[in-house]
């Protein structure tokens, strides 16, 4: 008598690791879609704090500008950005609508009409950012 399993084990065994496999990758996908939209909440979260501070310290106005492929931080002037970084495409989120602009004056308020609302988007993870006309930022699931 041999020693080893029959095909339909094998198969049987397969069968059963490729089950397993699919519910753990589509529960990973989802576990990744949330982090990054997360990681990119913060990041603009961050962005706009520093520009606010940024103002205040330097006693300028700043722009803030966001879109899909980059974050700036500039004088109101137009010269070149002070501070820049990559937008949230880069991590595969996707910002609604177009480029923003947020104006901070020295004192930290900020000027015209700088409230709005963010929405990052990846797979079926969402945030929204809601941006006060008073310079301040909160996150909402």
């Amino acid at each position: 008598m041999k020693q080893g399993f029959t095909l339909p084990e094998l198969m049987l065994v397969l069968a059963v690791a490729a089950v397993l496999l699919g519910i753990g990758v589509t529960t990973l996908v989802g576990a990744v879609d949330r982090l990054s939209v997360e990681a990119t909440a913060t990041q603009l979260v961050a962005a706009h704090q520093r520009a606010r501070m940024m103002a205040v310290v330097q006693g300028q106005v700043l722009t803030l500008r966001i879109d899909s492929f980059s974050i700036s931080i500039a004088p109101r002037s137009g010269s070149a950005p002070i501070w820049s970084a990559s937008g949230p495409a880069a991590a595969g989120v996707t910002l609604a609508g177009p480029a923003r602009r947020f104006t901070f004056s020295p004192e930290g308020m900020t000027l015209g009409l700088s409230n709005a609302s963010l929405q990052l988007q990846r797979g079926s993870s969402t945030r929204t950012l809601v941006v006060s006309r008073l310079g301040r930022i909160r996150m909402v699931r």
